[in-house]
């Protein structure tokens, strides 16, 4: 096993995280996360409806969107509203980050009311999924304060805490939280959400290259525990001190 990765971090080692609170002035709650190089806005929007099919049920909904910014990537990525729709890739990202907000919020104490959050892709170097629904939890959380606050809700809907991060093998090594650089190699790549109970709330892995065993398995989910855990620690101390 080599000592150190291409950025001087041991295999089961985050990127350095930064978590800015109340970054955008308009929405009601929003953030600007950054995980090493990639960087991301999240922005939670609240409408005074619910989805389509809670109407008249007295649940509230919380969903998401995800993008891509032109200037993100190394060459420019063309806007989704030019193709006329979303693509695949997208639309299989902000599901994600929608279902895991939604298993940590009680839909009934939101009342009819829907939060709308936006995850923007600003720079882009990996992790852009798993940096998106970290932020998305602050961003919503503060959002949901906002109507505390304004005596539209009694209290925060909100159960616990959740976070995401990335694990894959890389030459052989299982490697925690992958960049642009190792993720693009990567035999084996893994998206892990989980909450603050230690429960998964989802895992995204495939094989690349080869196949993997379950003692390879087993050292991916934990670091990425390990990773999850960390970041949660980050999330409360951000938010405690908004």
């Amino acid at each position: 096993m080599s000592e150190l990765r291409f950025d001087g971090r041991k295999n089961d080692e985050i990127r350095p995280v930064e978590i800015t609170p109340n970054y955008i002035m308009h929405p009601a709650g929003s953030v600007l996360i950054q995980m090493g190089n990639t960087k991301v806005i999240c922005t939670a929007s609240v409408e005074e409806k619910t989805a389509a099919h809670l109407k008249g049920t007295g649940k509230g909904w919380v969903t998401a969107e995800y993008g891509m910014l032109p200037g993100s990537t190394s060459s420019r990525k063309s806007r989704e509203g030019r193709k006329g729709k979303v693509d695949g890739r997208s639309q299989e990202i902000q599901r994600l980050i929608g279902r895991s907000l939604r298993s940590i919020v009680d839909m009934d104490a939101m009342g009819e009311r829907s939060v709308w959050v936006d995850c923007d892709v600003i720079q882009a170097d990996g992790g852009t999924r798993t940096a998106s629904i970290t932020g998305a939890y602050v961003a919503l959380v503060l959002a949901f304060r906002k109507l505390v606050k304004e005596g539209v809700l009694e209290e925060i809907p909100v159960k616990g805490c959740i976070s995401a991060i990335s694990v894959g093998i890389i030459d052989g090594e299982v490697r925690l939280d992958l960049p642009y650089e190792e993720d693009s190699r990567a035999g084996v790549d893994m998206n892990i959400v989980m909450n603050d109970k230690g429960e998964y709330v989802e895992i995204q892995g495939t094989a690349e290259d080869g196949a993997f065993n379950a003692s390879e398995l087993q050292k991916m989910l934990e670091y990425a525990k390990k990773g999850c855990d960390e970041l949660m620690a980050l999330q409360k101390e951000v938010l405690a001190g908004c």
